[in-house]
């Protein structure tokens, strides 16, 4: 799985915008899995209840690790070595159930989230634990990768035994399994009998209940200088997700690559800087934020509409912030981008 994927990355902001300890009534715990900091903030609950809640997350977070790690020995790395050797192989049943949300999540983007492009991603140094060194792979190296065409729907499934046709598939969840791992947490936290907290794993976030008397209150990121674009407040169950192309990357001779790639050109996805979707299912939210950036300014209202997601912030890289009618009643903005375009999904053409 990569790595910290975050762009306007998203922070808790407990009081004041800014930095500082927790607010009175709060619990905080950090833990670190998939190469990313994870911290469950919870209100109104003991320090054992939270203890004991924080517990159990970590050890399902460390167990997905292990299992759903895309270059590291594990369930997931053993499918895709025997998918590449035209082998049908039984695997965890949780590999499926994410093979499957894949399937779903490549339909409905038409192709724009592609969790196949394993090989594409290796070919271009970002299945590491450090990508911020390296250089572009050759013109000759995408075309093949492009000629191979991968998709999940490659995959037929047969109870837990998995088979390709096409042996250049090789799975990569990072674009999803964060928001499956924090929905997960989620439901591990509710059923601790904690209704009121943050999940937050390297800035994409879930959140239930209210912080006291308030809803939780949280800042967008501006993915150039750090500083806070805008902020929002959510009363769960609501969840907020970011694609961008501040946090994995590396620079060759005057030119900047991300790691969100197009799986229709083979190249990072170009003319937008970030992406943030709001919604109430995470996995939704976290594979339409790659979607979106991926299509792009021209081409993610009809995505966002096929997808099914109405609140979306995309700031494109002439800082002209596009946004959603239900998400822009929301915002309130600290560093107002250049321009903001308010989009009506429903009429759109």
């Amino acid at each position: 799985m990569t790595a910290v994927r975050s762009s306007l990355c998203i922070c808790v902001l407990l009081g004041m915008l800014g930095c500082g300890g927790p607010s009175p009534g709060t619990h905080e715990h950090q833990l670190f899995a998939f190469g990313t900091l994870i911290e469950l903030t919870f209100y109104g609950t003991s320090d054992q209840q939270a203890r004991e809640a924080a517990q159990q997350v970590d050890a399902m977070y460390q167990r997905q690790h292990q299992d759903w790690h895309a270059w590291r020995r594990g369930h997931l790395q053993d499918l895709n070595e025997a998918i590449a050797e035209n082998r049908a192989i039984r695997t965890d049943p949780s590999i499926l159930e994410l093979i499957q949300l894949g399937q779903h999540l490549e339909r409905i983007s038409h192709g724009f989230f592609n969790p196949a492009i394993g090989n594409l991603l290796n070919t271009w140094g970002f299945q590491k634990d450090d990508a911020t060194q390296g250089s572009p792979p050759s013109a000759q190296s995408i075309q093949r990768w492009l000629s191979s065409s991968p998709s999940t729907l490659d995959l037929q499934l047969e109870g837990q035994v998995v088979h390709s046709g096409n042996p250049a598939v090789r799975l990569d969840f990072g674009g999803f399994a964060k928001g499956y791992s924090v929905g997960a947490a989620v439901q591990l936290i509710k059923r601790q009998g904690i209704n009121d907290f943050i999940v937050n794993a390297g800035g994409d976030l879930c959140v239930r209940g209210k912080h006291g008397q308030r809803p939780w209150r949280i800042g967008i990121r501006d993915p150039r200088d750090g500083g806070v674009l805008a902020s929002i407040e959510l009363t769960g169950p609501a969840c907020a997700f970011t694609s961008g192309d501040d946090q994995r990357y590396f620079k060759f001779g005057d030119k900047r690559y991300h790691h969100i790639l197009d799986p229709g050109t083979g190249y990072p996805a170009q003319r937008t800087r970030s992406v943030t979707v709001v919604d109430a299912d995470p996995v939704l939210a976290d594979a339409a934020a790659t979607a979106l950036f991926v299509a792009g300014p021209a081409r993610w209202e009809k995505i966002a509409r096929s997808m099914g997601v109405d609140e979306v912030l995309l700031l494109d890289d002439a800082d002209v912030a596009y946004v959603t009618p239900d998400l822009a009643r929301q915002l309130s903005y600290v560093q107002k981008p250049a321009k903001v375009t308010i989009v009506p999904l429903s009429n759109a053409p």
